[in-house]
């Protein structure tokens, strides 16, 4: 959520980063808050005399009284203050929930290095690690290696779940957990320090992180309660800061936190083929940094390399890609991800996502900074330290053998009882 003083002294600046977004349907609601917020400002200033208007009575009333004067005509119009006053706030109270509403649906304001293009088709290669493999046998899918292994059943899961889940068995099963220890030492080793989260959030912090839409799309809410399933540990982890003012001397806040996630995945992607790529339910090491506006773009750069630097380990091809003006969410500010190769579809697949949200997520969930008693919002980052599902894919499909065994990468070795390989029992 943007500052509302923005659209208040250049709101220009605000529909042009809307046309950047390609979503020229919101350009009326600029216009639109501007007016909201002009009536709840006059609303304001007169609330505002008429609490000036009741001191000044009251202190007139103490005058009157001592000097032993009719106070009557006084106490009168001071009566009839407090019911104008809650009349007024009545009406401010209704014009700031609708002028949140639509704040809540304006973009963030990108940040001038991101490429401008309609979608993610639009998005800018900005490096590639690795060569992809030549292959002298026919490549097979993680599907095809998984049932043929044994490790991956999504027979029986479809049975007892339905589409988007599967049974993980054996040594598969367990380099899933070898990647989630991998990932948590990686981090700790970073400074950051280690979070199992709540796997269920409450709405108020949903709506700080996600829009209506979203939450409608990707959360799974529990019936009769204030409860939703999380969608990724992002999401706890910055919640724990709500409505906190942060000592500037505690900044920076460096966390890593392992969860499951759950997510509908209604919409444009959806579950539509079988696999551990997209799934309902699926394992994810996240990192969040929460720091001074001015040091935002420097975590921003230490993120993405820790990321790289992770990818690297497993050996497998992969690119960085910066995230276009289109392909945005309207609370990222920047964004990249990165992306391992598919010898398969002999095209690369999302297995990271880097954000900076700037102080759009601090604003809407009321995280701010205290520096000898000034307050002002936090910057809020957020990068997936892996998704262990997607990087077995890429680790199956890259390091496949023509026997259908898999090659265990060298950094996971430790984790797997010093296991190099995995076959069919």
């Amino acid at each position: 959520m943007i500052d509302i003083r923005l659209i208040r002294e250049n709101p220009e600046l605000v529909k042009e980063n809307i046309k950047k977004k390609f979503q020229e349907e919101k350009l009326p609601l600029v216009d639109k808050v501007r007016k909201l917020d002009e009536e709840w400002r006059k609303l304001k200033y007169e609330e505002d005399k008429l609490r000036h208007d009741r001191n000044r009575i009251s202190k007139k009333i103490n005058e009157f009284k001592k000097a032993k004067k009719d106070v009557s005509t006084l106490i009168k119009k001071a009566k009839g203050i407090p019911k104008k006053i809650a009349k007024l706030e009545e009406k401010e109270k209704k014009l700031q929930g609708e002028i949140k509403e639509i704040m809540y649906k304006i973009p963030n304001i990108i940040h001038h290095t991101v490429p401008i293009g309609k979608s993610d088709k639009e998005n800018v290669e900005i490096k590639k690690f690795g060569k992809p493999r030549k292959f002298n046998f026919p490549v097979k899918s993680h599907v095809e290696l998984g049932e043929e292994l044994g490790m991956l059943d999504f027979d029986t899961s479809a049975k007892t779940s339905g589409k988007g889940f599967y049974y993980m068995k054996g040594d598969l099963a367990l380099l899933n957990m070898a990647l989630i220890n991998f990932a948590r030492d990686y981090m700790v080793k970073q400074g950051f320090e280690y979070i199992e989260p709540p796997l269920m959030i409450r709405k108020k912090i949903l709506t700080g992180v996600y829009s209506n839409e979203e939450i409608e799309q990707m959360a799974y809410k529990i019936d009769g309660e204030d409860l939703y399933l999380i969608a990724t540990s992002e999401h706890p982890l910055i919640g724990q800061f709500i409505n906190q003012t942060i000592n500037k001397k505690d900044l920076p806040i460096k966390q890593t936190g392992y969860s499951m996630c759950f997510r509908k995945e209604i919409g444009s992607h959806g579950i539509d083929e079988k696999g551990i790529y997209r799934t309902h339910q699926f394992n994810k090491q996240e990192m969040i940094v929460i720091c001074e506006p001015a040091e935002s773009y420097k975590w921003y750069d230490k993120m993405l390399n820790y990321s790289i630097e992770i990818f690297k380990a497993l050996e497998i091809p992969f690119r960085v890609l910066e995230c276009c003006s289109g392909d945005l969410a309207d609370l990222k500010a920047k964004s990249c991800d990165l992306e391992a190769w598919s010898p398969r579809q002999k095209k690369y697949f999302e297995v990271t996502s880097l954000t900076n949200m700037e102080e759009a997520q601090a604003r809407r969930l009321n995280i701010r900074i205290e520096d000898k008693g000034k307050r002002y919002f936090a910057h809020t980052l957020n990068n997936t330290v892996i998704a262990t599902s997607r990087a077995l894919v890429a680790i199956m499909e890259n390091h496949q053998q023509r026997d259908g065994s898999i090659k265990i990468p060298k950094a996971l070795w430790k984790y797997m009882g010093r296991k190099k390989i995995i076959k069919r029992k």
